[in-house]
């Protein structure tokens, strides 16, 4: 848990600092999600971490936060966003990140934590936290032109994205194949990250980076370095979704630059 929430602190510092100079004007800037400029894409960070700590002590303040419709938390998110002023805003980040890692940080990996669907284990509820933080970084990223340095922290986002291979299937209502997949990626650091039967005809493989824009559906998967073997393959890395919740529309082929 140490680890993992150490992990975590480091991808929010990343994002804030390509935030916390922006004059107003930035902080207005549509991101590729429709409907989404850079401070709706914070506030959405923030208040999902406050609901984490809601989550975590599982109190009143959660079971009413998990009895509203998706619908209303998503307004009354983006009416916070309208009212505060970057500064606050930025604030409000900071402080509900840091109350959301106290809360974390001294659970054993294998406590239960309730969610708006199924319940995770601490150690998933982190990584899931760590996977939503790079995915809004990178729509904040690509808002704002700019290029992330990749790190070793994508294994988190990574491996998320190959255990809920089953769960993308299921999201869109159709039957999970069978066959095993074999995912072979290379790491920022130059390491070989592997999962799955090296037997397995169904392969992908690639850049770490490739495969963690498809599953947190920030790249649709003609436009990254990802080479997908076999149909079981190819379906998967059209659905990937390595979050909770209903699936999306994802990306256009051709929406961003190859690569």
């Amino acid at each position: 848990m140490r680890q993992i929430c150490d992990d975590l602190e480091a991808e929010h510092d990343a994002l804030e600092a390509l935030v916390s100079a922006l004059g107003p004007e930035g902080w207005d800037t549509p991101t590729p999600a429709e409907g989404w400029a850079v401070r709706d894409q914070i506030t959405h960070l923030a208040g999902t971490d406050v609901a984490a700590r809601w989550a975590v002590t599982d109190g009143e303040e959660w079971r009413a936060e998990v009895a509203l419709p998706k619908a209303e938390r998503e307004r009354r998110q983006l009416e916070t966003a309208r009212r505060l002023t970057p500064a606050e805003l930025l604030a409000w980040w900071r402080e509900s990140r840091r109350a959301m890692l106290d809360v974390l940080r001294p659970l054993a990996p294998r406590a239960r934590i309730p969610w708006y669907g199924p319940s995770m284990s601490a150690l998933s509820f982190a990584t899931a936290r760590l996977e939503e933080t790079w995915g809004h970084g990178q729509d904040v990223a690509d808002a704002l032109g700019v290029h992330r340095v990749d790190t070793d922290r994508l294994r988190h986002v990574a491996h998320l994205g190959v255990l809920t291979r089953g769960y993308s299937f299921a999201n869109q209502g159709r039957p999970v194949p069978t066959e095993d997949v074999r995912v072979e990626l290379r790491s920022p650091s130059g390491e070989k990250w592997v999962w799955g039967d090296a037997s397995a005809t169904n392969r992908v493989t690639g850049s770490a980076r490739g495969f963690c824009l498809v599953v947190t559906r920030r790249r649709h998967v003609a436009d990254t370095d990802l080479v997908v073997e076999g149909a079981a393959a190819r379906q998967w890395m059209e659905i990937a979704q390595a979050f909770a919740g209903p699936p999306g529309s994802g990306r256009r082929p051709g929406q961003f630059p190859r690569g």
